[in-house]
């Protein structure tokens, strides 16, 4: 990510990947059923990381009206992916307790 930003994405995915560092430290005594659970999450993890710097780059280019729009629904969009990965990490740290 760049370090230029300082958005609400960039915090957001900043905390996801600081819960994601976390876990995966305690993954090698997990069972079977968390360790699926984490692989299921970092394929989601490794989408939205791909998606975030190239779509918010274009998004922050575009001047227009329109872009005002697409930076809304871009937002949205990843806000709502992040909250997915967030809540199965969530869901993956009980499971480990």
């Amino acid at each position: 990510m760049s370090e230029e930003r300082n958005d609400p994405l960039d915090s957001l995915l900043s905390m996801l990947k600081q819960q994601r560092d976390e876990l995966k430290l305690q993954m090698h005594l997990a069972g079977k059923e968390a360790r699926d659970q984490f692989e299921d999450l970092e394929k989601k993890w490794t989408e939205i990381e791909s998606r975030a710097e190239p779509l918010s780059a274009a998004v922050k280019d575009a001047s227009s009206a329109a872009g005002g729009q697409a930076r809304k629904v871009t937002a949205a969009a990843m806000d709502v992916a992040a909250r997915e990965i967030s809540s199965g990490y969530e869901k993956l740290r009980k499971l480990l307790d």
